[in-house]
């Protein structure tokens, strides 16, 4: 059975290959990228100033922003893992998509005017105008180490998918595109960012509706994959409340508001782009065509995964051993819907690079100049070419670090798994720290401190002490129909996946002692959400148990609009950040 079982996985891989015109495609596509970034580093007549490469001069327009804030969002996590997710574990993901439209009205309204009415251009300087210096300092400590850890996976898995197609070493690809990343990023600026996103965008949108598209049509409409997927669980939302389920409606709808509110509104990377347009009104049009994108290109993609479920749920790739990694599915199934057609894998893989390159391209820019301001400004003599000569060469030293960290990414398992546990440490306390200052006033900065060491720590013993502990197993697949094998020689289900495929072996043991349940089983997908969770009863707490500092100041400036109608309080001078002063100081110069 198992030499006819390698003789179809061998017959089947056999017919996906990278032809010449796929290269080419590919090719112009990474060089429109390089291109764009000569463009605003060599020809583009702006002035040599931090403000110009952090936020093109705060003269950057609506729908540009808005495409690159999606472009972001649809990472190769997004275009990769996420149909994968769809594929082996249903469609109770897909509530990330729709809580997207319950968050961008407390963007729009709750979050955004506090920087705009402010002139905050760092988000991490509110903290410190708010709080204290410790505070901001630990946050922008957290958010580096974060993105330290994250930033490999966003470039290792389109490198993943196109060695899955071509069969090239898979390190190389990752060298050569974090190369060209780094190159556009580093001389081009937020500028080339940006525009760089909006045609990456373009292609992303283009190909993950004409997969979508073109696999409904194959397996005979809507209707036959919506009944195949019916009928194979995966369409079935799980509303059971049990904190070890890996996905339920309440983990995903909990963790989702927290982690859209926080990594949109409140992560450096996003909120760079944002406050680069000329006024609060701009900023909020730009979110509403955001979330109205996000959510159509999102949905598509989703559905991605549920058409690949439709085409294999009797010959499942995986279980064949064709494919060795679920992460690696949507470059083959792409292969199969559109490998017939001249340069679609082309533009498919050009698609998932593209969405990696969106993303790392807008992190490392904003970490330059986190980096540069929190921790470099203080030591050295600042001068504004200066600054921007050490945020290139930070630049450079992250394209570096991505290439080398591509080697310990290729050993995870579940790639989405890892990022929700990776952010699943920071990204509440992230999200509480913030609120907690723009939604209570009696809130300080002592508070504020403890309320985040204690929900990192809280959160670092869960994540790390659950590490290789939780596994979940797959929702069932079969391969009975598969080419050249006879249905009554085999029958497969997830249950004896581990028979076929060495690489997700398990060990059943009958009968199961069941154990006592510890707070190290609870899904990751509850992280986010717990971490929020700690971080506000903490803060709330001490609030009132602890008194404020002798030196903290309270500006009802820095609250959030619809909270300053329902209180009273009296004006407080605050003094100015030297980077509003700076700011201040520039816009008169220019007027």
């Amino acid at each position: 059975m198992s030499g006819t079982i390698n003789a179809t996985a061998q017959a089947m891989s056999d017919q996906f290959t990278f032809q010449s015109t796929d290269y080419i495609v590919f090719t112009f596509m990474l060089s429109i990228s390089a291109g764009i970034g000569v463009y605003f580093g060599f020809f583009d007549k702006s002035a040599d100033t931090t403000e110009e490469y952090l936020m093109g001069g705060k003269r950057m327009k609506t729908l540009p922003i808005a495409i690159s804030l999606v472009a972001s969002q649809l990472s190769a996590i997004s275009i990769m893992s996420i149909p994968a997710e769809m594929y082996a574990f249903g469609i109770n993901w897909y509530l990330n998509v729709v809580t997207m439209l319950l968050v961008i009205p407390i963007l729009n309204y709750v979050i955004i005017p506090v920087f705009y009415n402010n002139n905050i251009t760092n988000c991490y300087e509110y903290l410190e105008l708010r709080f204290n210096s410790a505070t901001r300092k630990l946050q922008t400590f957290i958010f580096v180490a974060t993105f330290v850890f994250i930033l490999p996976i966003y470039i290792f898995l389109p490198s993943l998918a196109f060695a899955q197609v071509t069969g090239f070493n898979v390190h190389i690809i990752n060298t050569i595109v974090c190369g060209i990343c780094v190159f556009y990023t580093m001389i081009g600026g937020i500028k080339a960012v940006v525009w760089t996103d909006v045609v990456q965008a373009m292609v992303m949108v283009f190909s993950v509706v004409l997969v979508g598209i073109l696999g409904t049509f194959r397996l005979g409409g809507l209707g036959e994959v919506l009944r195949i997927a019916d009928e194979g669980g995966r369409l079935d939302m799980n509303y059971t409340f049990d904190l070890s389920s890996r996905q339920t409606f309440w983990n995903t709808f909990a963790t989702a508001m927290v982690n859209w509110t926080g990594y949109v509104g409140l992560n450096q990377s996003c909120v760079q782009r944002i406050v680069s347009l000329p006024s609060l009104g701009h900023a909020r049009r730009s979110l509403i065509f955001f979330g109205i994108g996000f959510f159509v290109i999102m949905s598509f993609n989703c559905f991605t995964g549920i058409v690949m479920y439709a085409r294999y749920h009797d010959c499942d790739p995986l279980t064949l051993g064709v494919v060795n990694k679920l992460d690696k599915m949507m470059p083959y199934f792409v292969q199969d819907i559109i490998g017939h057609l001249t340069g679609m894998p082309g533009i498919f893989i050009s698609c998932v690079f593209s969405a990696a390159l969106s993303t790392l391209s807008a992190s490392i820019n904003s970490l330059s100049g986190i980096v540069y301001f929190d921790y470099i400004k203080p030591h050295i003599h600042h001068t504004e070419h200066k600054a921007n000569v050490i945020m290139k060469i930070f630049v450079f030293c992250s394209g570096i670090y991505c290439i080398f960290g591509g080697i310990i990414v290729e050993k995870f398992g579940s790639i989405l798994q890892m990022v929700y546990s990776i952010g699943g440490i920071s990204f509440g306390s992230v999200t509480g720290v913030f609120l907690l200052g723009m939604l209570v006033p009696r809130a300080h900065g002592r508070a504020a401190f403890w309320s985040v060491i204690v929900s990192i720590a809280c959160m670092s013993y869960i994540v790390i002490g659950s590490w290789g502990r939780n596994h979940y197993d797959l929702m069932p697949t079969s391969t009975d129909n598969c080419p050249a094998l006879n249905a009554t020689e085999v029958s497969t289900t997830s249950s004896i996946i581990s028979l076929l495929n060495t690489t997700r072996a398990t060990v059943q043991a009958a009968p199961l002692i069941e154990k006592e349940w510890s707070i190290l089983d609870m899904s990751f997908a509850w992280y986010t959400a717990v971490g929020f969770l700690i971080n506000c009863l903490v803060g709330l707490s001490l609030s009132f148990l602890l008194k404020p500092a002798s030196d903290a100041k309270f500006d009802p400036k820095l609250l959030s609009p619809i909270i300053k109608q329902f209180i009273k309080y009296e004006l407080t001078p605050a003094e100015e950040l030297s980077e509003l002063k700076v700011s201040k100081q520039t816009e008169r110069i220019k007027e």
